[in-house]
């Protein structure tokens, strides 16, 4: 039975193909969470891997949303959001499933926002930018450009996967693409309904693995283009 003075903490993971490594960044937020007074909960979303991901994460204690296909970083993480929208869980993290994010800036993040009014709070890498390669902060670095140039928002690390967000970010917030052009157009959606934005500095957790796995600053432009793409269409509409 739940004990309903604890706040609601949900941890929405979106995997693709992350056997390898899922169990681990489960068991670490376990391990972190466990000590804390929240009621969480781990949703991992498999967005339609080929692999074992669903079943070693449903083993390793996380409550997992299968897509039948893969739809995209974006999709999967909407779907996750919104099922922590319709469960009325007060606060919700989203994270990488390569293991690229500390569990415990995790915590960090959410014990920030409760502190604060702000609805939507990134977890910066490039505030320190220890641990990053050269070539990943420029392509960072220019992407967040791309977003003040195109959006007239300001953050240092538009395209982090760590984000906190609160009730009201929960039940508002909505982007229309699927792939990972979604880190742009979700601050440009909280942008336009006033949702209060910040970052706060995390560190930056790089393995052969998680280097493999991520984004290339080649797939940079084609989040350029669909971003662009999107703001030409709705500029015209409006």
């Amino acid at each position: 039975m739940l004990e309903l003075s604890k706040k609601r903490v949900a941890l929405v993971i979106p995997a693709y193909n992350e056997q390898a490594v899922i169990a681990s960044v489960i068991s670490d937020l376990h391990k972190k969470f466990d000590k804390k007074s929240y009621f969480y909960q781990i949703v991992v979303v498999d967005d339609g891997s080929q692999d074992n991901t669903a079943v070693i994460a449903e083993r390793a204690g996380a409550y997992v949303i299968r897509h039948i296909l893969n739809s995209g970083s974006g999709s999967a993480t909407a779907t996750g959001l919104s099922y922590a929208q319709q469960n009325n869980f007060d606060i919700a993290a989203t994270l990488d499933a390569d293991g690229q994010h500390a569990a415990n800036d995790v915590l960090r993040g959410i014990e920030a926002l409760e502190d604060t009014n702000i609805d939507l709070l990134i977890g910066s890498r490039l505030i320190n930018t220890g641990g990053m390669s050269r070539l990943k902060r420029f392509g960072n670095k220019g992407l967040s450009f791309i977003t003040y140039i195109l959006f007239g928002i300001s953050v240092t690390d538009s395209q982090s996967g760590l984000r906190i967000f609160s009730n009201q970010a929960l039940t508002r917030l909505k982007w229309k693409t699927s792939g990972y052009e979604f880190c742009s157009e979700m601050l440009w959606r909280a942008k336009q309904i006033k949702l209060k934005i910040d970052e706060f500095p995390i560190k930056a957790i790089y393995t052969d693995y998680s280097r493999a796995k991520g984004q290339n600053n080649w797939n940079a432009f084609n989040i350029v283009k669909v971003l662009l793409q999107r703001r030409i269409v709705e500029f015209f509409s409006e």
